[in-house]
């Protein structure tokens, strides 16, 4: 179905919120959370596309009217409603053609990211958590939530690895430009002789896979290891063996949960991530994509960086695979990472065409 297909996305919608008013909808939860999702999804492009067709038909009866107005203020006025209603429909062109750019199969998903710093010590750990703000910022900006999975704290200060989930439309096709090592080199909050490092921290973003697609793992192929939370969560959660890490021993896989009270909500948590993991290394293993984001040996240092982020001597945010900089570090710290997003996703389309995939 083609992304400007509007009747029949708005005839899905409808149909989709046809089964939210059945008194029986909420009784199987899972199925009704596929549905919310699928409805947001849609809304997602039909929003942008009714708006830009509300706004050229503001733009033109806005000439239309100035055609016919004798007065020059009311026309002034009436040209810069027009203008306003160009730059609005503007605005939901670029949002839809950004959509057209988010079509492989898992772009719509929810999405994993697990942040695991690098060489650089305690300086790294810091950097982890400034990036942990960072998307924390960018997917409160974009309408996104997020679910704080497992955080294991760095020994002096920030976070060793974190593991959270962002969940709304296109989520994983936006997070999924973010996938690879973040450079920072800053003059050092840690280093009494205030002298500039340099701190890595590696990225990893996995789709949620859909409650439909079927991965199995035998049990023969699972380690299973439960231990205390190490984070917040309240007394219960870090007093008693609520937090579970899973192992895939064919594939070293390691994914964990502590998000949840209860033993069990982890272990199926994390289970649901751990498929996700094993679905996106089969891909990395198709595509060779694990060299082309960590490096042939998969280091978490130099040489192998997406991004640089430079607080000192000067500032500068810069991507190193499609050449977007922004000067504001500051600002893309908070959040701000949509350009670099935007730019990756023209530059992989591009490519794609240039290869005819």
């Amino acid at each position: 179905m083609a992304i400007f297909d509007i009747e029949s996305k708005n005839n899905k919608l409808a149909e989709l919120d046809k089964q939210t008013i059945e008194p029986d909808f909420w009784n199987n939860q899972a199925k009704a959370k596929e549905v919310i999702v699928q409805s947001n999804t849609l809304r997602a492009v039909i929003k942008p596309f009714e708006s830009l067709e509300s706004s050229l038909q503001d733009a033109e009866d806005m000439f239309e009217l100035i055609e016919l107005e004798e007065d020059d203020s009311s026309a002034e006025l009436a040209i810069k409603e027009a203008i306003s209603s160009i730059k609005k429909a503007q605005d939901n062109f670029e949002k839809l053609e950004l959509h057209t750019l988010l079509n492989s199969p898992m772009d719509s998903n929810n999405a994993y990211l697990i942040l695991h710093a690098g060489a650089g010590g305690t300086e790294s750990c810091d950097w982890a958590e400034m990036l942990y703000r960072m998307y924390c910022r960018y997917a409160e900006k974009s309408g996104f939530e997020v679910e704080l999975l497992e955080l294991q704290p760095g020994d002096e200060a920030g976070i060793k690895s974190v593991t959270f989930k962002i969940s709304g439309a296109y989520a994983y096709g936006y997070m999924k430009c973010e996938r690879g090592v973040h450079r920072l080199v800053r003059i050092s909050p840690f280093d009494s002789n205030s002298r500039r490092h340099t701190s890595f921290v590696a990225l990893d973003v996995v789709a949620e896979l859909p409650d439909d697609l079927e991965i199995e793992i035998e049990d023969k192929d699972l380690r299973i290891d439960t231990y205390r939370s190490s984070g917040s969560g309240g007394q219960h959660v870090n007093t008693t063996d609520s937090a579970v890490r899973l192992t895939h021993l064919p594939t070293g896989l390691v994914v964990a949960c502590q998000a949840e009270r209860s033993q069990h909500k982890n272990k199926a948590s994390a289970m649901k991530m751990l498929k996700a993991k094993i679905y996106e290394y089969e891909l990395d293993k198709k595509r060779k994509s694990l060299e082309q984001f960590y490096g042939s040996k998969g280091e978490i240092a130099w040489g192998s960086q997406i991004r640089s982020y430079v607080m000192q001597p000067y500032t500068m945010a810069n991507d190193h695979r499609t050449g977007e900089k922004q000067s504001n570090v500051t600002g893309v710290l908070d959040g701000d990472i949509q350009l670099f997003i935007e730019a990756y996703l023209k530059q992989s389309a591009e490519q794609n065409q240039q290869n005819g995939e």
